[in-house]
């Protein structure tokens, strides 16, 4: 009985309304004309829809199917929102300031539709694009830099070079010559380190060189250079049998008579002062190091005792701070074959070798547990993947650059990055443990989200 007399409200409260709806449309279509009383009795109906749901109980039928109508109904005849006008007659907006209200002026039911102003886009680089504008901030080294260390590494080779000779006339050093990634336009970004070669000019026919392998050492990386000919040229004739040790000529001891020389005779503020910068050796370092610092840069000079001619392919021995067995060799400088072969790929193909090298080389630098991979290393990579027959062409970098890292990630997980010309020697032999895996993990995620290595 309740709810007969419930619905019998509901039914005479909805007649008295659709009495009232009629009598609006039927003087709106005088007034508005037929498509202004078809928008007001829309409106109308929707006020009507909201009063019978607040009166009527949540759980009726009747409600609940054409719930979507009246909302797609409402959606199809609501007024268009108005575009926003182009970027050029309008001031930029922040991205969390709510946009100023427009007033929408009646049109003119015969005007031309005016076309819908698209909106911009969200700018989205995608990899390749992160990795070219990449290259450009962080590896192209400015020509201005380059040229300023080669004038300041050439002017200190010929201050140094005036003192080995006037220090140890005896001892036959050759010209001092600057080289290094920087001269074979293979630096990333600004130069942190330059090469001096110093070479010692030996006596022909009174040396000869010993595989490391088949030393006690057992070192493929190093060889021994042996003195030749005692029985007919004695100890004394030449000016490096000083530097014997047990019929070897010993790198280490040069090394430490080098080392002593440049720390404590030479006078590097006055040379600093006459060239315009700073100069002082790095008397922490085992190596032969020189910090330099002008206005506008810093870079660190390394000067290496080398002995050319060291192989058929003409590669150099370095006079390297080595440990144990193997403190009186010298090691193997792989650097010019590295290079010359790098060059060589990328002349046959037109490749981009050498700018890979270049950006693997922008991203370790400048993360912590990355800068531990050095030149070498990374050129071990890329000479790797480049004898590979796939394409190298600058649209392809982007994915030979995941390649490399993927590359370096597996070697990585094996503890083993071979020498690409002595497969014999294990490019991270020297590598604890703990940095494997501190450079694995980065590696890694770097595969996952490659713009984080930026």
């Amino acid at each position: 009985m309740a709810e007969f007399s419930q619905k019998q409200r509901k039914q005479s409260g909805s007649e008295g309304l659709g009495s009232v709806v009629d009598f609006l449309l039927a003087n709106a279509r005088l007034v508005l004309g037929v498509g202004g009383a078809a928008v007001l009795g829309i409106a109308t109906l929707a006020v009507k829809r909201l009063i019978d749901r607040a009166t009527s109980p949540p759980d009726e039928d009747d409600t609940k199917g054409d719930s979507w109508k009246e909302l797609s109904l409402l959606r199809a005849t609501s007024p268009q929102k108005p575009q926003p006008p182009p970027a050029a007659f309008s001031q930029p907006l922040a991205p969390g300031s709510p946009s100023p209200s427009v007033p929408v002026e009646p049109t003119p039911t015969h005007s031309p539709m005016t076309p819908k102003l698209s909106t911009v886009a969200p700018l989205c680089l995608t990899f390749q694009e992160r990795l070219l504008a990449f290259e450009r901030k962080h590896v192209i080294t400015p020509e201005a830099h380059v040229t300023l260390v080669k004038q300041l590494t050439g002017d200190i080779a010929l201050e140094l070079q005036a003192y080995l000779r006037s220090k140890f006339p005896e001892l036959p050093f050759g010209a001092l010559v600057p080289g290094g990634p920087l001269y074979d336009g293979l630096q990333a970004g600004t130069a942190e380190r330059v090469r001096l070669l110093a070479p010692l000019e030996l006596e022909p026919g009174l040396w000869s060189l010993v595989p490391g392998v088949d030393t006690v050492a057992r070192e493929p990386r190093c060889w021994a250079v042996r003195r030749t000919q005692l029985e007919f040229h004695p100890r004394g004739c030449s000016p490096w049998d000083r530097f014997l040790v047990g019929g070897y000529l010993s790198s280490r001891v040069l090394l430490e008579l080098l080392r002593k020389a440049l720390s404590a005779s030479v006078n590097w503020p006055a040379i600093g002062s006459l060239l315009g910068c700073l100069i002082w050796p790095d008397v922490a370092s085992e190596e032969l190091l020189l910090k330099v610092q002008h206005e506008c840069l810093e870079f660190t000079l390394a000067v290496l005792m080398v002995v050319p001619g060291a192989s058929t392919d003409d590669r150099l021995l370095l006079a390297w701070p080595l440990e144990g067995l193997a403190s009186n060799l010298w090691l193997q400088d792989l650097y010019p074959v590295e290079t010359a072969r790098l060059r060589a790929l990328d002349d046959r193909d037109a490749g981009t070798r050498g700018r890979l090298l270049l950006l693997l080389c922008g991203v370790c630098r400048g993360h912590p547990a990355l800068v531990r991979l050095g030149w070498s290393h990374l050129t071990q990579v890329v000479l790797h993947l480049g004898e590979e027959e796939v394409a190298w062409t600058e649209e392809a970098l982007g994915e030979r650059f995941l390649q490399a890292l993927e590359f370096l990630v597996g070697s990585l997980e094996q503890a083993s990055l071979p020498c690409h010309f002595n497969p014999s020697v294990n490019l991270l032999g020297n590598f604890r443990e703990e940095e494997i895996d501190d450079i694995g993990y980065v590696l890694y995620s770097g595969l996952q989200v490659p713009e984080s290595l930026f």
